[in-house]
């Protein structure tokens, strides 16, 4: 099941790339294209084999997507609209939730 898992994270990767690109296009915010590029570089580095150890990649995997998780519950919180931060949010917790619960 380690290639489930991982493909989550993949789908997760591309659909945060997405959401970059979409809030700078709709709202020119740099900041969105930025911060969803340097987050998803980073997961993507967890999922090379040979970069990091598998366990520190798993664990490193599990930080970057619990500071997502808290990027995107502050962003739903101060601006009470569930697009698109809430949706990550949730889409974040659910890629958390599998990620561990089918590693390998």
């Amino acid at each position: 099941m380690h290639n489930f898992a991982n493909s989550v994270l993949w789908i997760y990767i591309v659909l945060l790339l997405v959401g970059g690109l979409i809030g700078f296009f709709k709202a020119r915010s740099k900041v969105s294209l930025i911060s969803s590029s340097v987050f998803a570089l980073l997961l993507v580095l967890t999922t090379l084999h040979r970069i990091f150890q598998p366990a520190f990649a798993q664990d490193l995997a599990n930080i970057i997507l619990a500071a997502l998780l808290v990027v995107f519950a502050v962003r739903l919180a101060r601006t009470k609209k569930f697009m698109p931060s809430g949706l990550m949010l949730v889409l974040t917790i659910l890629t958390l939730a599998v990620r561990n619960l089918f590693k390998g």
